[in-house]
């Protein structure tokens, strides 16, 4: 999935996306240890895909986490003048 892409989805669907990539991982690495690949730079490429999403993933509830931070704080910088 392109960096564009995972930009536009939300967390709960980066996580559906996650989940799937991880199932396709694991059953690439089985089918390696089964029977050998024909492309087993494709297990590679998985894997850095799913580090990809991670990122969006922590990136975007990074963001969240720092804009309730945002209105929290200002809240109660409101609530000092007001006592003032």
């Amino acid at each position: 999935m392109a960096k564009l892409e995972l930009k536009s989805l939300s967390i709960q669907e980066l996580n559906e996306e996650l989940e799937t990539t991880q199932k396709h991982y694991y059953s690439l690495k089985f089918n390696n240890a089964v029977s050998s690949l024909e492309n087993t730079a494709e297990i590679r490429s998985v894997r850095r895909n799913i580090a990809r999403i991670k990122t969006e993933v922590k990136a975007k509830e990074l963001v969240d986490s720092t804009q309730k931070r945002d209105k929290i704080q200002a809240r109660r910088r409101l609530a000092k003048q007001i006592k003032k």
